[in-house]
């Protein structure tokens, strides 16, 4: 580092007005710590971890039992089941997937794979058909403008993925699985850990025929999905941790096309398109090494990752869109903390470097097909504020440095306070930003569609107050209220003659405001319930934003047996009515159509015969709900598959 550099550094650890509870986003930190507390690590960018019932912002986790009791197998399913989250999949596995967190767009939220940030730099988002669920891996949902600890992306809130750490899930363990549509899915994990050293490798595959997704469509469009994953950390001091992660996916999807015949009474819907595919191939790395001093009071983590994605859209003549998109990332990270365990005060500085590029491989004269970057340094301060279990505060606030938009200024401030009787109230305000995608920038398709250099960046203000209610040890039943403002929204314009799409920043705010509740608990062993709702009203200049249904709800109902060997899940997934664009006319100008809500029933069971070896089943729509999330694409019907499972 250069000396302006450590001054800079320096700079934010004095001015820390900073950050929330929790933890960093540390890899290689457990689900639980060493009294059985579930903790977290992307609450906050502070080094340490906490318990997650003290972070003051909405945070939900997804345990690796909560995984595995749901049978998940495509991340975003079990996503369904967050309060404010809202998905929308391109038909069935294998279509384009894109999360929105509390009716912000898809490319508000930062998505962590193991500490990665995973987004195609090109589409400026992540495309969540890509992530297949590993045994044993846990979901962290923070909610919220978090621009102030993560830059831009963040202006909904963070998703992070952890696969489990060799000492939490030691040994070997095979899943292999099959059922309709001939679809085979399997994991493979060995996994282990020594005095110093903890280590998992694990490979998921995921290959399936698929359904017909346009209506009235005869064509089965399925995917092949498969990625490797290894994670080790080593620790030859009490004091000093190396950890290195490494990740590959890839996915070949068939996908249609719309009708692109004037002339046809189908234009402009999903239609049948042999040979239309989709291969997206995804590279992730990432070196952390943590150093503490002061016996751990004063911390210090040095983290540098690279993530490479490719995608190509090929039809029966070959090419006919592609990118490459690569990040690489740098960030140092320093705590101090003080106090005692009744007053705790926590200090942090950290300082991120990011190079993005792209360069597309679309073979058309008129694209640009040579090589554009964009370099960000972010200044991050932090400070946190715990006394005793009742209280919990802190604020944290970020500049940007960018070369290609103009600096922006982040800040959020939060705290908690749980009363004796069990209830805490919280609340929260921040802001964030979005830069805009080189696709918004500088994409382009021949007579559809061309991108504007001159785009600012997305700026959001909100606020959220929230109680949660602890009923003994048995049951949680918390309700939030959000209100948020975006100014300089993209959005997709048509201007005559031509009425060629590109993209503009609406002069007038967009707005989204709602409520979250959920209820968690387990009334006796052998039963446990979680239920989630969502109402979002969002509107964009006054018109209800597409693809946000306004209700959302999930019930989830779990049964033991006395020995713990039977477990049977029964879930409900409720999608409201929502709007959603649709390309009918030939001007190409976009008519609104609204899509009918549904309801998606699946039941899953296992069955342990020994310690060592278990039999699963489920079946997915039970009902056969008809099902549209994005326009004309038809979702999945009922399914049924079974499998087995040999941990050693």
């Amino acid at each position: 580092m250069t000396t302006i550099q450590v001054s800079l550094i320096a700079l934010a650890a004095a001015a820390s007005l900073a950050a929330p509870a929790a933890a960093q986003t540390d890899p290689s930190q457990p689900a639980r710590d060493a009294e059985g507390n579930a903790i977290v690590v992307t609450a906050t960018r502070s080094t340490g971890a906490v318990e997650a019932a003290t972070v003051p912002a909405s945070l939900t986790v997804l345990s690796a039992d909560d995984l595995e009791e749901r049978q998940v197998r495509v991340v975003t399913d079990v996503l369904r089941d967050v309060p404010g989250l809202a998905v929308s999949q391109t038909g069935g596995r294998g279509g384009l997937t894109q999360v929105r967190v509390r009716g912000a767009e898809s490319n508000h939220v930062l998505v962590l794979v193991d500490g990665i940030e995973v987004s195609d730099p090109y589409q400026g988002e992540f495309d969540w058909n890509t992530l297949a669920a590993d045994d044993g891996a846990r979901i962290e949902v923070l909610r919220g403008q978090q621009s102030s600890l993560y830059g831009s992306d963040a202006i909904g809130g963070v998703i992070h993925y952890i696969t489990a750490t060799g000492r939490e899930a030691p040994g070997v363990s095979l899943r292999v699985e099959g059922g309709s549509f001939d679809t085979l899915a399997g994991n493979a994990r060995i996994a282990g850990a020594g005095e110093t050293v903890d280590y998992a490798l694990t490979g998921t595959l995921y290959r399936t025929d698929g359904q017909p997704t346009a209506r009235g469509g005869v064509r089965n469009v399925g995917v092949t999905s498969a990625s490797g994953s290894a994670k080790a950390s080593w620790t030859p001091a009490d004091n000093f941790r190396l950890t290195a992660v490494g990740r590959y996916s890839y996915t070949d999807a068939l996908t249609n096309n719309s009708d692109g015949d004037f002339a046809s009474p189908t234009f402009g819907y999903t239609v049948d398109s042999p040979g239309v595919r989709t291969r997206i191939d995804g590279a992730y790395g990432l070196v952390r090494g943590d150093l503490s001093l002061l016996d751990g009071r004063w911390t210090h983590a040095l983290t540098g990752q690279v993530a490479d994605t490719v995608r190509q859209g090929l039809t029966p003549d070959g090419l006919d869109y592609g990118n490459k998109g690569r990040r690489w990332k740098g960030s140092y990270e320093t705590g101090l903390r003080l106090g005692d365990d009744r007053v705790g005060h926590r200090l942090t500085a950290a300082v991120d470097y990011e190079h993005e590029a792209y360069r597309t491989t679309t073979p058309s004269p008129f694209a640009f097909q040579g090589r554009r970057t964009t370099e960000n340094w972010g200044f991050v301060g932090q400070y946190e504020l715990t006394v005793g279990e009742a209280l919990s505060a802190g604020a944290s606030i970020r500049h940007d440095a960018n070369n290609r938009f103009a600096d922006a200024t982040t800040w959020r401030a939060q705290a908690g306070y749980r009363l004796p009787f069990g209830l805490r109230v919280r609340g929260a305000y921040g802001t964030g930003v979005k830069n805009p995608g080189y696709f918004d920038l500088f994409g382009y398709s021949d007579g559809r569609y061309i991108g504007n250099p001159n785009l600012r960046p997305e700026k959001s203000e909100g606020w959220e107050v929230g109680l949660d209610q602890q009923i003994g040890d048995r049951a949680t039943i918390g309700a939030t209220y959000f209100d948020n403002r975006l100014k300089d929204e993209i959005f997709v314009t048509y201007p005559a003659p031509d009425f060629v799409a590109t993209p503009s920043n609406r002069a007038t705010r967009s707005k989204q405001h709602g409520v979250e509740a959920f209820v968690s608990a387990r009334p006796v062993d052998q039963l446990k319930i979680d239920l989630a709702y969502t109402y979002t009203d969002a509107t964009e200049n006054g018109v209800r934003e597409v693809r946000r249904p306004r209700h959302v709800g999930s019930v989830n109902v779990t049964a033991f047996s006395t020995d713990k060997r039977f477990s049977g899940t029964f879930t409900a997934r409720y999608n409201g009515r929502q709007d959603d664009l649709a390309f009918i006319d030939p001007s190409f100008v976009p008519v609104t159509v609204s899509l009918e809500e549904f309801v998606i029933v699946n039941f899953a069971a296992g069955y342990k015969l020994t310690d060592k070896l278990s039999l699963f089943g489920r079946v997915e729509n039970l009902v056969g709900e008809r099902n549209e999330e994005v326009f004309s694409f038809v979702g999945n019907g009922r399914a049924a598959y079974g499998g087995v499972r040999a941990r050693f």
